[in-house]
């Protein structure tokens, strides 16, 4: 099997698996939160901070490593040479895999602080998809399990 293709699968697959998961940002919303009501409260940015946000494995590229690697490994040798070098393949293509899909799932954030005008400070960490600077005047909704920071 061209190890070419193989690599290009693994991609593929890895891609995919990324491209499923939730916004985390301030503007993201599940289907729960909808039409629910958010208390809204007033403040000014005090600082803001890139953070990184851990992306969840859902383990499509552990197990499309481990395929694709022992599909590969197959092919060397003959007999139980093939069997080593499956079960060889399997493993490092499953370690490769998993480093590959938690590379593409790990997301930028920003820890933004807020001084609310109650003179309360707060700090909410959030997908990077707004611009904060500090002095910025922002709203700060909660609700529903989620608190997010959004320019005003």
């Amino acid at each position: 099997m061209n190890l070419k293709a193989i690599g290009l699968a693994v991609c593929a697959v890895v891609a995919l698996g990324g491209c499923a998961q939730r916004g985390l940002g301030g503007g993201d919303y599940t289907r729960s939160q909808v039409r629910g009501e958010q208390t809204v409260r007033m403040g000014v940015v005090e600082s803001v901070r890139d953070v990184r946000i851990d992306g969840s494995e859902t383990g499509v590229g552990t197990a499309t490593g481990a395929v694709l690697g022992g599909i590969a490994g197959s092919e060397v040798g003959k007999g139980r040479g093939s069997v080593a070098g499956a079960v060889a393949g399997a493993v490092v293509g499953g370690i490769i895999g998993q480093s590959i899909e938690k590379s593409n799932a790990d997301r930028k954030g920003i820890e933004v602080t807020v001084k609310l005008d109650s003179g309360k400070l707060i700090a909410v960490t959030q997908e990077a998809d707004e611009q904060f600077r500090v002095g910025d005047r922002v709203r700060v909704l909660s609700g529903q399990g989620a608190t997010r920071v959004s320019r005003f």
